[in-house]
């Protein structure tokens, strides 16, 4: 009878030797994770505080083929789960990787309590909440971070990713999960692009889309007179801006003044021609000029609806004058510069102009807070 066998494993539980608790434990074994194990509430009851006892007392070897044993048998013992999910990593592994018997509250504990190894092995499970995955962000190592984001099952919440993105800039390894990841939000990856490699920057500019209607419009309201009162009259960047801001209300603000102005080494004058087309402040077009890789020069030149020979006789003149007849690009760069001017949209290139606007507003807001403090 069961009941037999339940006293006899109390017996033996008594026990300090070896043998009787590697018989124990086989007697646990074949009556209560076997198939034909046939339990009553009181004792399934008595048979988890037996369970429980044991687990402190036994072998970690012991222990280990328990919790493989209770994985494969997907027994309904939480508690007994529960604790040796919180044992060593050996112990633990199965358990946190796949059971379904843990829930988010022993698993956000496990994350607060318990080792980085103990982390790793929970970023490896099927599903991952929001609340489960800001635990991990927040307790993580940087393996454990980069194993989260590897897994395209984990969901993540808003405030995880902007905090990951950002942390990106600091830690390459971030870089290329978050942008291999579907759930990134184009703004954020259009962030990104100032600080991932070239290789990234294709892909964002070739996979991600920006939509300007969800970006904050008086932020861009803002920043569009960020240089309006910050120079003097004679600075002759802010010439340049009145000038181009002229011609554009005339009409007459074109692309061929625009190479016209670069040829004459006019760089002020181009870049505030850019600007205004682009109706972003001046800081932004001198960042997207100043980038020797041509695709964001490429962003901006589709937000501005040039078409591709206009872009094309644009970027040249750019890149003989940065490079030089020795040192000029291969036409294979040029081309893969061309194609991702192909490619992007030009709602998603406006998009991702807003972006990079309000980044360069931001940090400017912080030097001037610093220079305060």
């Amino acid at each position: 009878m069961a009941s037999d066998r339940i006293m006899e494993m109390l017996t033996l539980a008594q026990s300090k030797s070896v043998a009787a608790r590697t018989r124990l434990f086989e007697n646990i074994t074949d009556m209560f994770l076997s198939d034909d194990g046939r339990l009553t509430d009181h004792e399934r009851a008595l048979m988890s505080d037996i369970l429980a006892k044991l687990i402190s007392q036994v072998e970690k070897d012991v222990r280990k083929e328990l919790s493989e044993s209770l994985l494969r048998g997907q027994v309904d013992l939480p508690e007994i789960v529960n604790l040796l999910a919180n044992d060593e990593i050996e112990i633990a592994r199965p358990l946190l990787e796949s059971s379904d018997l843990l829930k988010d509250p022993d698993l956000i504990e496990i994350v607060r309590m318990r080792t980085d190894e103990h982390r790793l092995s929970i970023t490896m499970r099927e599903e991952l909440s929001e609340q489960l995955t800001d635990a991990l962000v927040e307790y993580g190592d940087e393996d454990v971070v980069e194993s989260l984001l590897n897994n395209h099952d984990a969901q993540l919440s808003k405030r995880a990713m902007e905090y990951l993105v950002i942390e990106s800039r600091r830690v390459d390894r971030f870089q290329e999960p978050l942008v291999q990841r579907s759930d990134l939000p184009g703004d954020l990856a259009y962030k990104m692009y100032w600080w991932v490699s070239a290789a990234l920057r294709k892909k964002i500019i070739s996979d991600f889309d920006v939509d300007p209607i969800v970006l904050e419009e008086s932020m861009k309201r803002a920043t569009l007179t960020v240089m309006s009162d910050v120079e003097e009259e004679t600075n002759a960047y802010v010439k340049a801006q009145r000038l181009v801001r002229r011609m554009h209300e005339n009409g007459e603000l074109t692309s061929q003044f625009l190479i016209s102005a670069f040829k004459q080494q006019r760089v002020a004058v181009f870049v505030a021609g850019l600007a205004q087309l682009g109706s972003i402040d001046f800081q932004t077009a001198w960042r997207v000029f100043s980038d020797k890789g041509g695709e964001s020069f490429a962003v901006l030149c589709r937000a501005i609806d040039l078409d591709r020979a206009q872009f094309t006789s644009m970027y040249l003149v750019i890149v003989q004058a940065r490079e030089g007849g020795s040192r000029a690009k291969s036409p294979g760069v040029i081309k893969e510069v061309l194609d991702l001017f192909d490619r992007i949209s030009v709602q998603s290139a406006k998009g991702a102009l807003q972006v990079w606007q309000r980044e360069s507003s931001y940090q400017q807001a912080i030097e001037e807070l610093d220079k305060v403090s």
